[in-house]
This record gives C-alpha cells, sequence and structure tokens, in this order.
C-alpha cells in the first residue's frame, strides 16, 4: 500500500491538506517515499486533564497537534519518529478506557481511542510501520524510554516526601527522570540529560542520587572509550507533559457535524485501505 500511494498526486493532496491545516506553525511534512495512511482524534492524557488531540499517521511518523478548528486548523505541532516509537497496551480505568502508551527516548505519553475497534486499528497500523522502519534501517527497537508525566490529580500529596499538601499556593513539579508529581523541596536539584534536552532539567532528590551515581560509575570505568553517536531526532520537546497546560482547544470542542476537511475534495478516511 505504501508503495502503491508514495508517488500518487492523491497522497501529495493529502500532506499538503495537512500542513494546510497547521499553516505557518508547522513543519514541512512533504518528503519524497512519505505517505500519509491515515488520521483520527485521540484523546492524550496531558499533565491538567485529558484532552482531545489530532494525530496523524505516515509511514515513517508520527504527526499530532493541538485542536482549534476540527477539521480546519490546529497548532502546537508535534512529530516523533516511528523508529524511536514502543507501544504499550495499558488497563482501562474509571476515566479512560481504550488506553495506550506511546513511548520514545524523549517524550511518552498515555492516549485513548473511543473504541477498542480503533484501537487496534491504530496500534496495528503503528506497529506495522515500525516494523518495515527498523527493518529497512536495520536498527534495532529503542529500549530507552523517557517516563511518562504522571497526571497532577493523581495525588493530592508530594509522591517523595509524602508530607507536603499541594494547594493554589504550592505548586505540582514533575520530575523528569521518573515522571513522579513533587513539591519543590523534594526537586531543587537539575541535571542534565542530554537525551532529553540541552539543557538541565528539574529532577527529584531520588533521581538526582542515583543520576550523580551513574555518573559517577560510567566515569570511572574507561572515560577514554567513545560514547556512542545519537542521532538527533528534531520536532518535538522532551517532557510529556509539554502541550498539556495550554487552553487553545479548551474553548472550541464543538464543531459543526457538516465541517469538510480538505477543500479540494480528496476522499479521505481513516486509515487507507
Amino acid at each position: 500500500m505504501v508503495d502503491h500511494l508514495a508517488n500518487t498526486e492523491i497522497n501529495s493532496q493529502r500532506i499538503a491538506a495537512v500542513e494546510n491545516c497547521f499553516g505557518a506553525s508547522g513543519q514541512p511534512l512533504a518528503v519524497p517515499g512519505r505517505v500519509l495512511l491515515g488520521e483520527g482524534i485521540l484523546t492524550k492524557e496531558c499533565r491538567k486533564k485529558p484532552k482531545p488531540r489530532i494525530f496523524f499517521l505516515f509511514n515513517d511518523i508520527l504527526v499530532y497537534g493541538s485542536i482549534v478548528i476540527n477539521k480546519r486548523k490546529y497548532n502546537s505541532q508535534h512529530i516523533i519518529p516511528l523508529e524511536d516509537v514502543t507501544l504499550e497496551t495499558l488497563p482501562d480505568t474509571l476515566q479512560m478506557k481504550n488506553r495506550w502508551m506511546i513511548k520514545t527516548s524523549k517524550k511518552s505519553f498515555v492516549v485513548s481511542a473511543a473504541s477498542l475497534t480503533e484501537r487496534k486499528e491504530w496500534i496495528s497500523h503503528l506497529e506495522e510501520c515500525i516494523r518495515h522502519l527498523l527493518t529497512k534501517t536495520g536498527r534495532q527497537p529503542s529500549t530507552e524510554h523517557a517516563a511518562p508525566w504522571i497526571p497532577d490529580k493523581a495525588t493530592d500529596i508530594c509522591m517523595r516526601c509524602t508530607q507536603t499538601k499541594f494547594s493554589t499556593l504550592t505548586r505540582r513539579h514533575h520530575c523528569r527522570k521518573c515522571g513522579f508529581v513533587v513539591c519543590a523541596d523534594c526537586s531543587r536539584q537539575r541535571f542534565l540529560m542530554p537525551r532529553l534536552s540541552p539543557k538541565p532539567l528539574r529532577v527529584c532528590n531520588l533521581c538526582y542520587r542515583q543520576l550523580l551515581a551513574e555518573k559517577k560509575k560510567e566515569a570511572e570505568a574507561d572515560c577514554r572509550q567513545p560514547e556512542p553517536i545519537r542521532s538527533a531526532i528534531p520536532g518535538y520537546e522532551p517532557s510529556s507533559g509539554d502541550d498539556s497546560d495550554k487552553s487553545d482547544d479548551d474553548k472550541a470542542d464543538q464543531w459543526p457535524a457538516d465541517t469538510e476537511f480538505y477543500t479540494s475534495e480528496v476522499s479521505w478516511s481513516s486509515f487507507h485501505s
């Protein structure tokens, strides 16, 4: 299917339509050999609360963004290379069903679909694209994953000291290493984790001690041994909660049922077959 669509006019029109929906705030998406395989709205578990996000599945990347006007305008574009993705199916909760986690070395987060069938479709297409890419490049599946951020509402007290109670004056913070919700006193340290960011990031006291110990152990090993080359993966930020505090789509969650997607009259379905 990918080979069949790769150089077709309809695929070019679909990708151009997605670029137009993101406007100047998005990155160009049209590259040779890239195919748009499907799209849909999934619920992303963000820091403050679950929010709808538009997702576009290409044969080599996963693109998602915030919904301003459904099928017309999106922003806060994030691009995730599929060869860095690992998927994990999660059990239902009282608030969210049909969940799974998208894990990468820089960002991990939980999404949920409207139905079990829809989740199966997404996971099936994602896994097929990932297998194809890894076979093509000869790479092994990624084993290092960023910790997902635990939602703010999951706890009323610091998950490290278990003493500090959060309030309007006592802010919640997130450790970038473990993703725990912690108070300011338990997360005063910063640590440089190049895999996540070129700048030192907030970490909890426990993770800080562990990271220092690991750094010392590595230094004592063989400092002359060259470090493995890591390719930079642009297009999305390090933490799982980057787009969670924005109110971009809070006031635009109702859209006319007859809203058209592509002005070019291109036919479209969630996944092409």
